[in-house]
C-alpha cells in the first residue's frame, strides 16, 4: 500500500482525533466560523476520519494488525492505565460503520437543522459523539472501553436534551441518563471483577487468563466467576443497547433532533453493547449460563418491542420500536454464540436503519414539522427520492431477499434453529413471530406515510395535538401543513445521503455474508466453543449469496413477512376499519400496548416514588430525627440535663459543702471496713 508501520501507527490517531478537532473548533469558536464553518470543519473531520478508516481496511484486509499501546497515563497497584488501540477486523469494519454514518448525517443535519439557533453547538456534539465511539470500538483494553462508553452515555445526554427549552426534552435525556447508569454500575462491576482476578486491563491478558477464571467461584457465594463476570458485562449491554428492562430510554430519545436519532439507533450508542459482547467473545464462551440469560434478554426484547410499533403513531417511534426488536436480533444471535452474525446484523442494520430515520426525517420536513402519521398519506407523488428511498429502507428491515437485511436476519434464524442451549426454543418462536411484527408494523408506517387518501392540509388536524413537533419553536410556528399546502421534496442536502444510504442497505449484505460469516474475516478475533454450534450448519449449506435468497423465498420467514406486509395493505390501505375494530374489541391489549406494558409506570411508583419515599425516611428519620436529634441537639441536651442537675448541688453555702465531705468521709470508711 506504500504505507510504512510508522505512518501507519499515525493514520490510526487520525482517525478519533480528526472528529474531536472538528468538535472543539465547532464548540468553542462557533461564533467565530460562524454556522458555515462548524459544518465544514466538522464534516470535514468526519471525512478524514472516513478516509483514513478506508486506508486501515486496505491494511488489514493485507493480513495487518495492531495491538499496543498510545499512551501510558499511570501505574498503581501493579495495574497499568493506558490508551491504547486494537486494530483487527473486527474494529476496522466498526470504524468504516461510524465515520460513513457520521458522515451521512453531518451532510444531511445542514439541510435538516439549517434554521435551528444552536446550528453550532449540535455540529459541535454530533463530532464528539463520532469521537467517543471511535475510542470506544478502537480500545484495546477496559479502561479506554470504558471512557467510549461513559463518553457516548455523556454526549448522548446532551444530544437528546439539545432543546432544552421544552421539558420533555430534559425529561427524556435525564432519563436516558439514570437508566445508562444502572446499566453502567453492572458493567463497572464486571471490570472490577477482571482486575480484581486478573490484575490487567488490557483484552489480551485477560483473555489469556479465561481458563483460569472459568475455574473459578465468587468468593462466599460459590457461584461461577467467570459466569458472574459475563452477566455484569452484558447488564452494561442491556443499558447501552436497550435490552429489557433497560429499554425505556430509547423510545423518548426521540425528543431529539432526528439526525441524532439516526446517529444513536444507527450505527453509535445502541451497537456499542453488541460490539462489547462480540468482543468479549472468549468469556462469553466459558459460560453456557450467561449466554442463556443473553439469549433469553434478547429474544424477549426483539417480540415484545416489534409489539409496541404496531400503535405508534408519531413516525419516528415506529422506527425507533423497530430497533429495539432489531437489538433484540443481535443480542439473540449474541445468545447462540452467532457473533458474527450479531455483528453482520449491526453492520447492515446500521445502514437501513440510518436511511429509514431520515427518511422520515425528510418526511417531516416536507409535512412541515408534523410527525403523526395520520395526517399523512399520498406523499409518493410529492416526494419521490424519499419514497424510493423508503421503500427500500423498508425491504431490508423485513428481510426480503437480496437485501441486507435478509442475509443477516435470517442467518440469526438459522443460527437459533440450531442451536441447542437452555431458552433456544423460546427464541426462535420470539425471532419467527417478530418477522411477521416487524413487517406488518413497517409497511403500516409506509402505507400510511406513502399511499392512499391524503390526509395533509386540512383545517384542523383531528390528531394534530398527538404529534411531537420536532422543532425548537413550536410555540412560534405552525406545524403540519395549512390548506391547501402541498408537502414538498426535501433539499439534495437531505436527499442525497438518502440515496447514498440506499445503496448498502440494498447491496452489502449480498457481497459481505460470505467472508464475514463463512469466511476468516473474523478469525482470530472472535472466538466460538466446539460445544456451540453457531453458524456451522448454515455453513454447510451455503453456496452463494443468489443461492441463499433463491432458497429464502421456501423458508417461514419470507412468507410471515409477505404474511405481515399483506395484511398491513389490507387493514390499512382497504379496510381501515378492521384496525379500529380490533382496537375497540380488545381495548385492554391496546391499552397495554399505549402504555409501553406499563414499565414507565412501574419505574415511576416504584424507583421514583420509592427513591423519593426513601429520601424522606432518610431525611426525618435519619438526618432530621438520628443526627440533628439524637448525635448533634441529643448531646447538647444531655450536657443541659447533667448542668441543670449540677446546679442543684452548687448552692454556694459553706456548711451544705462540709455535711457532704462528711457523709463521703462516712461512706468511704464504710465500704473500707466492710472489705476487710
Amino acid at each position: 500500500m506504500g504505507l510504512s508501520r510508522v505512518e501507519m501507527e499515525m493514520l490510526y490517531r487520525v482517525v478519533p482525533l480528526a472528529p474531536l478537532a472538528g468538535a472543539l473548533i465547532a464548540g468553542l469558536f462557533g461564533k467565530a466560523v460562524g454556522r458555515a464553518g462548524a459544518h465544514l470543519v466538522t464534516s470535514f473531520g468526519v471525512l478524514v476520519a472516513l478516509a483514513a478508516s478506508i486506508l486501515i481496511y486496505v491494511d488489514v484486509l493485507a493480513g495487518n494488525t495492531f495491538n499496543d499501546t498510545v499512551y501510558t497515563w499511570m501505574e498503581a497497584g501493579g495495574i497499568t492505565f493506558e490508551i491504547g488501540f486494537l486494530i483487527d477486523s473486527l474494529t476496522v469494519m466498526m470504524m468504516l460503520v461510524v465515520t460513513f454514518v457520521s458522515l451521512m448525517v453531518h451532510v444531511y443535519t445542514i439541510g435538516y437543522m439549517s434554521e435551528d439557533p444552536g446550528y453550532q453547538r449540535f455540529f459541535s456534539y454530533i463530532s464528539l459523539f463520532t469521537f467517543s465511539m471511535l475510542m470506544l470500538v478502537m480500545s484495546n483494553n477496559f479502561l479506554q472501553l470504558f471512557f467510549g462508553w461513559e463518553a457516548v452515555g455523556l454526549v448522548s445526554y446532551l444530544l437528546i436534551g439539545f432543546w432544552y427549552k421544552r421539558p420533555t426534552a430534559i425529561y427524556a435525556n435525564l432519563k436516558a441518563f439514570l437508566v445508562n447508569r444502572v446499566g453502567d454500575f453492572g458493567f463497572l462491576l464486571g471490570i472490577g471483577l477482571i482486575v480484581a482476578y486478573t490484575g490487567s486491563l488490557d483484552y489480551a491478558e485477560v483473555f489469556e487468563e479465561a481458563g483460569n477464571l472459568a475455574s473459578l467461584e465468587m468468593a462466599g457465594t460459590g457461584w461461577p466467576l467467570i459466569t458472574a463476570i459475563c452477566i455484569c458485562l452484558f447488564i452494561g449491554a442491556m443499558g447501552k443497547s436497550a435490552q429489557v428492562p433497560l429499554h425505556v430510554w430509547l423510545p423518548d430519545s426521540m425528543e431529539g433532533p432526528t439526525p441524532i436519532s439516526a446517529l444513536i439507533h444507527a450505527a453509535t450508542m445502541v451497537t456499542a453493547g453488541i460490539f462489547m459482547v462480540a468482543r468479549m467473545s472468549p468469556l462469553f464462551e466459558l459460560s453456557d449460563a450467561a449466554l442463556s440469560f443473553v439469549l433469553v434478554i434478547g429474544a424477549t426484547t426483539a417480540l415484545f418491542m416489534g409489539f409496541l410499533g404496531i400503535v405508534q403513531n408519531d413516525i419516528k417511534r415506529v422506527v425507533a420500536y423497530s430497533t429495539l426488536s432489531q437489538l433484540g436480533y443481535m443480542t439473540v444471535a449474541l445468545g447462540v454464540s452467532a457473533y458474527s452474525a450479531a455483528v453482520f446484523h449491526l453492520m447492515t442494520h446500521a445502514f437501513f436503519k440510518a436511511l429509514l430515520f431520515l427518511g422520515a426525517g425528510s418526511v417531516i420536513i416536507g409535512m412541515h414539522h408534523d410527525q403523526d402519521m395520520r395526517n399523512m398519506g399520498g406523499l409518493r407523488k410529492y416526494m419521490p427520492i424519499t419514497w424510493i428511498t423508503s421503500l427500500l429502507g423498508s425491504l431490508a428491515l423485513i428481510g426480503f431477499p437480496l437485501f441486507s437485511g435478509f442475509y443477516s436476519k435470517d442467518s440469526i434464524i438459522e443460527a437459533v434453529h440450531a442451536a441447542q442451549i437452555p431458552g433456544a426454543g423460546y427464541a426462535l418462536f420470539c425471532v419467527l413471530l417478530g418477522v411477521f411484527v416487524t413487517a406488518f408494523y413497517s409497511f403500516r408506517m409506509y402505507f400510511l406515510v406513502f399511499h392512499g387518501e391524503e390526509r395533509f392540509g386540512k383545517a384542523h388536524d383531528a390528531h394534530h395535538h398527538d404529534a411531537h413537533a420536532d422543532d425548537d419553536h413550536q410555540d412560534d410556528h405552525h406545524h403540519g401543513l395549512a390548506p391547501g399546502q402541498k408537502p414538498h421534496e426535501s433539499p439534495w442536502v437531505v436527499t442525497v445521503p438518502l440515496v447514498l444510504l440506499a445503496i448498502p442497505s440494498v447491496l452489502i449484505g449480498y457481497f459481505t455474508i460470505e467472508p464475514m460469516l463463512f469466511g476468516e474475516w473474523f478469525k482470530s478475533v472472535i472466538f466460538v466453543g466446539d460445544n456451540h454450534v453457531g453458524l456451522s450448519e448454515l455453513a454447510a449449506s451455503f453456496h452463494s449469496p443468489l443461492g441463499m435468497a433463491v432458497h429464502g423465498l421456501q423458508t417461514a420467514p419470507f412468507w410471515l413477512a409477505m404474511g405481515g406486509v399483506a395484511l398491513s395493505w389490507y387493514f390499512y390501505m382497504k379496510r381501515p376499519d378492521i384496525p379500529a375494530a380490533i382496537q375497540r374489541r380488545f381495548s385492554a391489549v391496546h391499552t397495554l400496548l399505549e402504555n409501553k406494558y406499563y414499565f414507565d409506570r412501574f419505574n415511576e411508583v416504584f424507583f421514583a416514588a420509592g427513591s423519593r419515599l426513601l429520601g424522606r425516611g432518610l431525611w426525618k428519620g435519619g438526618d432530621q430525627a438520628l443526627i440533628d436529634g439524637a448525635v448533634v441537639n441529643g448531646s447538647a441536651r444531655l450536657v443541659g440535663w447533667i448542668s441543670q442537675a449540677s446546679r442543684l448541688l452548687q448552692t454556694g453555702h459553706l456548711y451544705q459543702y462540709a455535711f457532704a465531705m462528711i457523709i463521703g468521709v462516712f461512706v468511704l470508711l464504710t465500704f473500707w471496713f466492710n472489705r476487710g
